[in-house]
């Protein structure tokens, strides 16, 4: 098995540093990416990290993941709340799923306090900012190693 994870970003967030800068921080997603190579070494993992706009490349991806990589972490922005399609892709995957959001989603407008992801995922970790990402990673790395034993 793969011990490369699937770190997936969403709708937006490579506008990251300059969109609302209050609400997701001045890092990039370059910076975040940057992070979680660095992040991913230190527990032996390689990462595919990508982002897209688009919902069905998000969901070919995540198909294409399915007996390749040993797990996902994904940031689904605003398709957190609105995608069945992402649901359905999860669903189907086998992998360990970890669910990020920057921000606290709970402390937002009340449509983003649903996630169409969170019923598939092993864990959400959300209002950490970019650390986030890094959690999800030893998250990911927790899970897969207890599964091997």
């Amino acid at each position: 098995m793969s011990s490369t994870i699937l770190v997936l970003n969403g709708p937006n967030l490579n506008m990251l540093g300059v969109r609302q800068p209050e609400i997701y921080g001045s890092e990039t997603l370059a910076d975040i990416e940057s992070a979680c190579r660095v992040k991913a070494g230190e527990l032996d993992l390689a990462i595919d990290f990508r982002q897209s706009n688009h919902e069905g490349e998000l969901v070919s991806w995540i198909q294409e993941a399915r007996g390749k990589m040993a797990g996902i972490a994904i940031n689904a922005a605003a398709y957190t709340h609105t995608s069945v399609a992402l649901l359905d892709a999860l669903s189907l995957v086998e992998l360990p799923i970890i669910e990020i959001h920057l921000s606290n989603v709970y402390a937002r407008d009340s449509f983003r306090h649903h996630s169409y992801i969170s019923p598939v995922a092993n864990g959400v970790i959300c209002g950490l900012g970019s650390h986030g990402y890094l959690l999800a990673l030893d998250a990911l790395k927790r899970i897969i190693d207890s599964s091997a034993e």
